[in-house]
Parts: structure tokens; C-alpha cells; sequence
């Protein structure tokens, strides 16, 4: 689990997939890519949240491929999990302040498998002070996010 929130800044567009895009940050000792995206629609509306995204990131230096990681843009309920749903499949993710990571390396694969297959994905979620929200993120783009992703930062 690594945090990117110090490099997004850094980082330069490679790429638009679609929905999807495609960053890199080279400018330091380790090689840093990810894919990323907004959400297409999120609830309650007009809840105070700053810089929601969802990334899948490569470290190729650490053997890092596709990490999973999640920015909700508020403070998550301590203990509570983040369910990321893609057509009938659903993943517990855990908090950790305001980002949620996959905790199972075989459960990551699953759901990026999971993306690839599906057109949307759904991000349900719990803040610190016990409002719920959930996001809606479109998936078009994101198979050639991940090709790129690969070839970016192999």
C-alpha cells in the first residue's frame, strides 16, 4: 500500500483513455505511472469533498503492477470498509484516512478483471462523521489505461 498524493501533483499527462487517464512521475528515484479517473456522478450532492479519484498504480521499482487505491476526498469511518462494485461483483476495501486499498493481492486481480469487463463501477463509502456516499465511475477506457499503464511503467 503506497500512497501517490505527493506525486499526483508531479505527474504528467501521458494519456487519455477515454474516461481514463494516463500519468507518469519519473522526476525522482523511483519510476511512478497511474491511471486514473473522476467520478461520473456521486451522492449526497453538494457534499464538501476535494479531489476524488480512483487510481490503479505501477511502482515498477517495488514489483508493483496494479495497485488499487481510492481517494474520497473526506476522512473514512475508522474500521469501516469501502465496497467497490462492478455488475454483480462486490470488494471490501480498507480505509486508511481518506483512501481505500484492496487488502488481498488476489482479490485486486479479481477486481481489475472486474473493471475490464465492466462499463460502470460503484464506490460506496462511510465518512468519519457517519455520512454515507457513494460514486458512480464509468469504466470506458479503462482496458487501454491499463495497456498503457503496462507499457508506460513495465
Amino acid at each position: 500500500m503506497v500512497a501517490i498524493s505527493s506525486t499526483v501533483s508531479a505527474a504528467v499527462l501521458v494519456k487519455t483513455y477515454r474516461d481514463w487517464s494516463l500519468f507518469a512521475h519519473d522526476k525522482s528515484e523511483t519510476k511512478i505511472c497511474f491511471a486514473a479517473t473522476q467520478p461520473k456522478d456521486s451522492s449526497p450532492a453538494g457534499a464538501s469533498r476535494e479531489g476524488v479519484f480512483f487510481y490503479v498504480s505501477a511502482w515498477p521499482k517495488d514489483g508493483i503492477k496494479t495497485e488499487i487505491s481510492i481517494r474520497l476526498g473526506y476522512q473514512i469511518k475508522e474500521g469501516s470498509t469501502v465496497r467497490v462494485s462492478v455488475g454483480s461483483n462486490s470488494f471490501d476495501l480498507f480505509a486508511k484516512d481518506d483512501n481505500a486499498f484492496v487488502a488481498d493481492a488476489t482479490d485486486e486481480l479479481k477486481l481489475i478483471d472486474a473493471m475490464k469487463r465492466g462499463s460502470s463501477m460503484k464506490v460506496d463509502a462511510t465518512s468519519d462523521a457517519g455520512s454515507t456516499t457513494s460514486d458512480t465511475y464509468s469504466l470506458m477506457g479503462i482496458s487501454a489505461a491499463l495497456r498503457g499503464l503496462s507499457n508506460n511503467c513495465p
